[in-house]
């Protein structure tokens, strides 16, 4: 009887010890000097990990080495944190980098990462606090070593681009072990003295040339990261060369690649704006020349307009008038008509009381001569001259006999 074999495919024989190799050894820290260092189109990096007796393969892919914050080459030493593997289609053992240090520099680094970790946790590097830069400074205050080439730089690319800038030095110690400490206090105080000059300071730019990550530490420090938060003054962050990236450099209102580009950031060139502005003026006077124009093209008919409207307003002006004119020549003959039935009235309630009007009725009325009316033939005496009313006409009288209680002849 034979005896059964298991008989493994290459794939899976590679399988297998990649297994054996990730759950075997896991991931480690190795410490190497790298070599044939080969960035990928894909963004992952592919290069060899060696020292004096061995080398190793490595593998860093896009999203890890995105994490990296120095740039690495052929030649220098560094300490990754990686996960031991097999590349299963050529059978090569290789190393998996998660995480990669100057082998010199771990620890900075590890210090690097916690502070920014924790200012971006308390929004230090949010975009919405940040200031925007005036548009043309007049006065500039400039933070870094006053010996350096950077602060030559920075004077010389300013008093190019516009000679009547007032420019104010803050010399500070930008390498060693107070320099943390005198660059804040120089940040402050260009704040407080600064905007209590008769020309405020309108723009800071803070930095230095270039270095190793140690030469550059000072502006990682979280007491410059604080300095430059509490600026009231906006701040232009010029540390190192274009990939050096620090701590300040994420606070900062802005950030420039290199001490130069700050300067040149700063203020525009006085002759292109100058330029700009005669050409802006140009433009301007040319509109307005248009403008006048095309307004002068149409004043006529603004005027046939004007003329039109003002005689419409006219008219419903007259129109108004003429419907209250008849308004009230209507009121007036309701008002009269009024009167006229009052008075109607009036004079029907006269006639109805007025002592003439009971003649009407077949009574007479008698009068003395003096035009008293007789109400009591007792009062007559022989002789007096009366006048008797009647509906129609009157006739005179005269008494001519003695009067008795009751009995009169006339």
């Amino acid at each position: 009887m034979s005896e059964k074999r298991k008989i493994y495919s290459v794939v899976e024989l590679n399988r297998a010890a990649r297994m054996t190799l990730e759950r075997g050894i896991g991931e480690v820290w190795v410490e190497g000097e790298i070599s044939r260092l080969t960035k990928h189109a894909s963004g992952h990096w592919y290069f060899t990990l060696k020292d004096e007796a061995a080398a190793v393969s490595c593998a860093m892919f896009k999203q890890n080495n995105a994490t990296v914050l120095f740039h690495p080459k052929d030649g220098i030493k560094v300490r990754i944190l990686g996960q031991a593997s097999l590349y299963e289609a050529r059978g090569s053992y290789q190393l998996i980098a998660n995480k990669m240090e100057d082998a010199g520099k771990g620890n900075l680094q590890e210090q690097f990462e916690k502070l920014k970790v924790k200012l971006a946790a308390e929004g230090l590097f949010d975009e919405t606090r940040k200031k925007a830069l005036p548009m043309l400074p007049r006065k500039i205050g400039i933070v870094t070593s006053p010996t350096g080439a950077a602060v030559r730089d920075i004077i010389n690319v300013l008093t190019r681009r516009f000679p009547n800038l007032e420019i104010l030095l803050a010399p500070v110690t930008v390498q060693g072990a107070t320099a943390s400490k005198s660059i804040s206090a120089a940040i402050a105080y260009l704040n407080k003295t600064g905007q209590a000059s008769c020309l405020p300071i309108d723009l800071l730019i803070v930095g230095r040339g270039g270095g190793s990550i140690e030469d550059l530490w000072a502006f990682n420090e979280e007491v410059v990261a604080r300095a430059i938060a509490a600026s009231e003054i906006p701040i232009i962050s010029a540390v190192g060369h274009e990939i050096d990236f620090t701590i300040a450099d994420f606070v900062a209102d802005l950030r420039a690649p290199t001490p130069s580009a700050a300067a040149e950031l700063a203020v525009p060139v006085q002759n292109e704006l100058d330029e700009r502005i005669t050409r802006l003026a140009a433009r301007l006077g040319g509109s307005l020349q248009n403008r006048a124009l095309v307004l002068r093209e149409r004043i006529p008919g603004l005027r046939q307009i004007m003329i039109q409207t003002l005689h419409f307003a006219v008219q419903q002006r007259q129109q108004r008038i003429d419907e209250a004119s008849l308004r009230l020549s209507h009121q007036l003959q309701r008002s009269v008509e009024k009167r006229k039935q009052d008075l109607r009235r009036l004079h029907a309630q006269l006639q109805a009381y007025s002592p003439l009007g009971v003649l009407d009725r077949g009574y007479s009325l008698t009068e003395t001569a003096a035009g008293s009316v007789v109400r009591d033939a007792t009062n007559l005496k022989a002789g007096d001259l009366l006048k008797t009313r009647f509906t129609k006409g009157y006739v005179t009288s005269e008494v001519k006999t003695s009067i008795h209680k009751g009995e009169t002849d006339v």
